[in-house]
């Protein structure tokens, strides 16, 4: 899949949204962020993206000091933030070492930098996909980073939309990518990050239902197995692929996102084998 136009897309839609939420005033909450704001999430995936733009752009081979620090919205003192490009006057802007959420009117400075930082991600990674860059994941390319940031940017968009509004869901095709990364990439990843609980056999069957798509995976102990046959998962979820991924990543539960058939109890442990990050 060419993520690029994805990734033009979903940007420029989470542009918009960011815009309508500064011109509604206040700064309304993100149901599918808890305890942020959308000033909150318009600093978080503003940052995000041009900590990766700089990855890429140097050609970084190992992980840069400031990745934790910009994830977690916590920079400690002394931290070369150069990169950010921010600008003088940040009046309104988010403290990041305060809690969240901050609830302060969104400044229309904090979206066009965000604006700003979005067109200068998707211009480096414009570049071929499989030059060697760090990344958090096995794959160390620009290509991996093409695939991420497409699937948060989307993520995000709908996660802002939803704070004003009712979120559009994603583009067919890049759902079920997006599903596909998700149990490949983003499930052994979240495992580890947040040290889930051992797997006890506990396997799914994901069945889109707007066009083909079947995705399987089982938890034994720490592994994560996949393309488990169809007939042995204790259950199944069967949703269009836009609401599937929306259940991977803990925006709908499952009632909402599809039809579920099985031993259904197994869809409420998802998210404690898969922990959300």
């Amino acid at each position: 899949m060419d993520h690029l136009p994805h990734l033009h897309r979903e940007t420029r839609a989470f542009e918009a949204a960011a815009r309508r939420a500064a011109t509604a005033g206040g700064a309304p909450l993100v149901p599918g962020c808890p305890g942020w704001s959308v000033t909150d999430l318009v600093a978080h995936l503003g940052a995000v993206q041009r900590l990766v733009t700089h990855i890429v752009r140097e050609r970084l081979t190992e992980p840069p000091d400031t990745l934790a620090n910009l994830i977690n919205r916590t920079p400690s003192p002394g931290l070369d933030l150069s990169f950010l490009h921010l600008p003088a006057d940040r009046t309104g802007w988010p403290d990041p070492p305060e809690d969240t959420p901050h609830l302060g009117p969104l400044p229309p400075s904090l979206v066009d930098w965000y604006a700003e930082g979005a067109a200068a991600l998707e211009d480096a990674l414009r570049t071929d996909p499989d030059v060697h860059v760090w990344t958090w994941g096995q794959e160390q390319t620009v290509g991996f980073w093409r695939r991420v940031q497409t699937v948060e940017a989307a993520l995000h968009r709908w996660d802002a939309e939803g704070a004003t509004g009712t979120p559009a869901p994603f583009d067919p095709a890049l759902a079920a990518d997006g599903v596909a990364h998700h149990l490949d990439v983003m499930v052994p990843a979240r495992r580890a990050w947040r040290e889930a609980p051992p797997g006890s056999g506990e396997s799914y069957r994901f069945r889109r239902t707007d066009g083909d798509g079947d995705w399987t995976v089982r938890f034994d102990g720490a592994d994560v197995v996949r393309d488990v046959p169809a007939a042995d998962c204790a259950v199944e979820l069967a949703g269009t692929a836009s609401d599937l991924l929306l259940f991977l990543w803990n925006r709908l539960p499952a009632d909402r996102a599809g039809t579920a058939r099985g031993e259904t109890a197994l869809l409420a442990r998802y998210p404690v084998l898969v922990p959300p990050v």
